[in-house]
């Protein structure tokens, strides 16, 4: 209990300390506008930020507009192509592949997530590929895509040369190797839905330390299963997405461009009623409520995806709770691009 109490202190997404609340229609427009002014054209912008404005309003604050000040610098200084030409470069009946064109990573993944969706309504199931981009940011946003149009969803994201530790003056640890993003989204009924979006690393946040190698010398299969999710993550979001293809490798012009991603989505209604299968995550997501100890320091047994939705309640009732790290990136970008603060200091 003391190595968890003392581990969880690294977790950027629980609430912070201190925080100013900002309305979510405020910090929407607010990353708009920076985007903006860094050199995208206002629907690319209003995409990444209502992705982001997403994680924040879920209370993960990793993969929120903390990272639009970042993600601006980017486009100013051509990592990323502010202008790119996202489009289809492979398709077959059940999966289609995206060039992204240089750009960060949401746009051309959201475009495969459509297609991905549209073909899995049309046959039973979809796989999207993108590739030639940046940092999709949390895989939870094509696989939630997929679930709000009432198909499965499964994402994952890699990159280029991923696991290549050459140059290093030691050999890594193989068991802190990689952190790549994957998600599963589930739908369900009246009960919130089944959301695992997280890092492949078991240990995610937490840096290695005596205490971490203890914990891979007395439970080795951790590490094991998280060597093979970064694995997977690798091997589907990079190698079949393509992101190492010869006609991709290319980092002269977009450095950022060495990223590609995946996403699967499953039409539930193409095997099985909707409503049954809806019906029986409802009673799983209950049975595990009303029969089981919760994790301790909560509240409820309940399954991933539950207290993000609880979060977004209280975030869009309250306002979003901003803290010092997300309001320190907003300062620099207010300051670079000219852009109002969304809140009042």
């Amino acid at each position: 209990m003391e190595m968890a109490k003392k581990f969880g202190k690294h977790s950027i997404n629980t609430t912070p300390d201190s925080f100013v609340r900002i309305q979510e229609d405020r910090l929407l427009d607010f990353s708009v506008r920076c985007f903006e002014k860094s050199g995208i054209d206002n629907e690319h912008a209003t995409l990444i930020s209502r992705l982001l404005v997403n994680s924040d309003l879920r209370g993960i604050r990793s993969h929120g507009t903390r990272a639009m000040n970042g993600y601006c610098h980017a486009f100013e200084g051509g990592q990323h192509n502010p202008a790119p030409d996202v489009k289809v470069i492979h398709e077959t009946p059940t999966s289609v592949v995206v060039d992204g064109d240089g750009t960060l990573g949401y746009l051309p993944m959201a475009r495969a997530t459509e297609e991905a969706i549209a073909k899995a309504k049309e046959i039973g199931m979809g796989m999207g590929l993108a590739r030639n981009m940046g940092h999709y940011g949390s895989a939870g946003h094509y696989a939630r895509m997929c679930m709000e149009a009432n198909c499965i969803g499964f994402s994952v994201q890699g990159y280029r040369g991923m696991g290549n530790a050459a140059g290093q003056e030691s050999k890594p640890q193989i068991g802190y190797w990689g952190n790549p993003p994957m998600c599963f989204a589930i739908p369900a009924g009246k009960e919130p839905a089944m959301v695992l979006d997280s890092g492949t690393y078991i240990l995610t946040g937490i840096p290695s330390s005596p205490e971490t190698d203890d914990l891979m010398e007395k439970f080795p299969v951790l590490f094991f299963r998280s060597i093979g999710f970064c694995a997977v993550s690798s091997l589907l979001g990079a190698g079949l997405a393509g992101a190492a293809l010869p006609e991709t490798a290319d980092n002269a012009k977009w450095p950022g461009n060495g990223l590609g991603g995946m996403v699967l989505a499953i039409n539930v209604s193409a095997v099985i009623s909707e409503d049954a299968f809806l019906g029986e995550a409802d009673r799983l997501a209950r049975d595990l409520r009303d029969t089981h100890q919760p994790v301790p320091g909560t509240d409820e047994a309940l399954l991933p995806g539950a207290i993000e939705e609880q979060r977004v309640e209280v975030h869009r009732r309250e306002g979003i709770r901003y803290g010092p790290e997300e309001q320190a990136e907003s300062r620099k970008a207010s300051e670079r691009l000219g852009v109002p603060l969304p809140w009042e200091e």
